[in-house]
């Protein structure tokens, strides 16, 4: 199963030829170089850049596997980090997703990579030569924090999102999150981030990936929606509506055990259950 929920999110990053080593002054210490790589996304607007060394450090700040996410829009957000700043002060930058090792960079679909990569490298390395950290702080609660008051539902949706459809989505640049569970009609909303925003698969990504694992192992869940940023998409194609399709909850016979508990259903999706 999952296996082929790797294969389903079209993970086909390839390197790009123009990683480099290039000297950074490092604000406590000798010359060093920073071996920047790069590698393309599933969307053409985006690019993965990997520095080699650590962009969210837990020891900076909280938990960083879940990513830092934010739009040109999002003044605040940008504010928090000081690499993301250096990071917008590129013309033609739409969008920075930071990872745990990795900055994915989204531009407007009308600029040109030719023009924007090598700035971008530039406020990359430009950002560790000053020896700041990428983010000021992380936030403790994520999306996916279990919450007293979250129904067993909406627990097994976050620790499915969490422990096995977030890490193959950023192995491509990119990040869904959790953003609500409707009870009456079964459908889970995410937001997409990072190289998923208006990548042409996300159509893909969402209905063989994301609905149909969530669906597996969750009975109540019968569709999702991804949110659509409130600045819109030039394509429209990171507000993606998934419907669900009709005999994709195969029923396996009505003599079939239905999974009860909380445990049981972690366990069957793969996830240790802890107290």
């Amino acid at each position: 199963m999952f296996s082929n929920f790797g294969r389903a999110l079209s993970r086909q990053s390839q390197r790009i030829g123009s990683a480099r080593s290039v000297p950074v002054q490092q604000a406590l210490g000798p010359i060093r170089s920073l071996f920047i790589q790069t590698e393309s996304t599933p969307n053409p607007e985006s690019i993965k850049f990997l520095p080699g060394k650590p962009v969210l450090d837990v020891e900076e700040g909280g938990d960083a596997g879940n990513g830092f996410y934010c739009t040109k829009q999002d003044k605040e957000e940008i504010a928090r980090s000081p690499l993301s700043q250096k990071i917008f002060d590129v013309d033609g930058v739409k969008s920075v997703y930071l990872g745990r090792d990795f900055v994915t960079v989204t531009k407007y679909a009308e600029g040109n990579w030719a023009h924007i990569r090598t700035p971008v490298f530039a406020a990359i390395m430009d950002h560790y030569a000053t020896g700041k950290p990428a983010l000021a702080a992380v936030a403790e609660v994520t999306d996916t924090t279990i919450f007293d008051d979250d129904s067993e539902v909406v627990a097994l949706i976050k620790e499915i999102l969490e422990a096995r459809i977030r890490p193959a989505v950023q192995e491509d640049g990119g990040d869904i999150r959790y953003a609500g569970f409707d009870e009456e009609t079964g459908i889970v909303q995410v937001k997409l981030a990072g190289s998923c925003v208006g990548c042409p698969s996300s159509s893909v990504t969402l209905k063989n990936g994301v609905e149909n694992m969530l669906m597996h192992y969750i009975e109540e869940v019968t569709a999702v929606h991804a949110i659509e940023d409130e600045d819109g998409d030039d394509s429209g194609a990171n507000g993606v509506l998934v419907e669900k399709t009709e005999g994709s909850k195969q029923d396996n016979g009505a003599g079939e055990k239905k999974m009860k508990t909380y445990e049981e259903r972690l366990a069957a999706a793969g996830i240790p259950f802890s107290d």
